[in-house]
């Protein structure tokens, strides 16, 4: 089942967001599991996010308990920052292998506070509703990202917000800051303790504003980045339609070679692949002895012809033995053991002529 990213600065509503959608899809019976910071380090601490080390960290071990989840029975809310468009990326790359569908909704805190994009007319909380996860505008010949209508492009957001200067802001956020209301009962005590989680750390002025700085915002135009559900403040609803859409009707990343496990190969693969190779070129350098240009040489081990057309060097034969063992290194399968002696001698037609 899929995994769903929440991305935003703190304060901008991700952990009630995050609970409305667990409580709303444990109420038709799915399995859902939350992955927090809490739930990382034990209890949520807002310092860690001003230590590199300590960030990479929980980084780490936030995509590590993901990867344990990540399943195509079960439903994963991740519940962190997220900003770092890097770990999105990881974050796609592990659903790709897992096949299984995602999307990330994206919380912004109106009047600008949230970092990335700004809202217009942001004073008037009913203006800014847009959410979308199928882009269906363009501006300049570029797609629009979800919600669009009411944003510009993701732009670093300065100290100082609708006029107010930054130590204004941390006591509005305290007063702002809301807890989840009661939803359904998740089915294991791992989703009960987090239903009962909800963000109160607090963000000192100076560590929101570098987070600000260094916030990169989603982009419905990055694979990785959507399906993309943008939502402005908390007074805006959630859209569950589309999301249950985007997660349960939507079709999962393509797989991708570095995602995919290599077939399966027996121990002796390359040994008898040496040998059969070995034993082609033996067979190719004693048949063109008695040969003329335009004799179909039959050569062991294959049920195929070679058309000889000049003689050839035991060297070039041996350059072009190397690559092809070379290439089917990186591809090995048991399958192809019968194949082998016919698969380097057309390897050897192509390349010849």
């Amino acid at each position: 089942m899929p995994l769903v990213v929440f991305c935003g600065l703190p304060y901008s509503g991700k952990s009630r967001r995050a609970e409305e959608l667990r409580g709303a899809l444990a109420a038709e019976g799915r399995t859902v599991y939350v992955v927090d910071d809490a739930a990382v380090l034990g209890a949520e601490d807002a310092t860690v996010y001003g230590d590199a080390a300590r960030e990479k960290a929980l980084r780490g071990a936030l995509r590590a308990a993901v990867e344990r989840r990540l399943s195509r029975h079960d439903v994963v809310i991740l519940d962190s920052l997220n900003y770092i468009k890097g770990f999105r990326y990881e974050l796609y790359c592990l659903a790709r292998a897992a096949r299984t569908p995602l999307c990330l909704v994206y919380c912004v805190r109106p009047g600008g506070v949230s970092g990335g994009p700004r809202v217009a007319g942001g004073e008037n909380p009913s203006r800014n509703v847009s959410v979308s996860w199928r882009p269906h505008a363009e501006e300049g010949g570029r797609p629009l990202a979800a919600g669009a209508g009411v944003l510009r492009e993701p732009q670093a957001v300065q100290s100082v917000v609708n006029g107010r200067g930054q130590e204004d802001v941390p006591k509005e956020l305290e007063q702002e800051e809301t807890r989840a209301p009661d939803l359904p009962a998740l089915v294991t005590p791992e989703f009960e303790k987090s239903a009962k989680h909800v963000s109160s750390a607090f963000y000192p002025p100076e560590l929101l504003e570098a987070l600000m700085l260094r916030f990169e915002a989603p982009d419905s135009r990055n694979r990785w980045d959507r399906p993309l559900f943008t939502l402005m403040g908390l007074e805006e609803p959630l859209p569950l339609a589309e999301i249950r859409t985007a997660l349960f009707e939507n079709r999962a990343p393509p797989p991708h070679q570095s995602t995919q496990s290599q077939p399966l190969a027996s121990g002796s693969f390359l040994h008898q692949l040496d040998q059969v190779t070995s034993q082609v070129l033996a067979g190719l350098m004693e048949a063109q002895k008695n040969a003329v240009p335009g004799d179909l040489l039959k050569l062991p081990g294959t049920t195929e012809h070679l058309r000889f057309t000049r003689p050839l060097t035991m060297a070039e034969l041996s350059r072009l033995r190397r690559q092809f063992i070379s290439y089917t290194k990186m591809h090995p399968n048991n399958e192809n053991l019968p194949q082998l002696a016919n698969m380097f001698l057309q390897y050897l037609s192509q390349s010849l002529h």
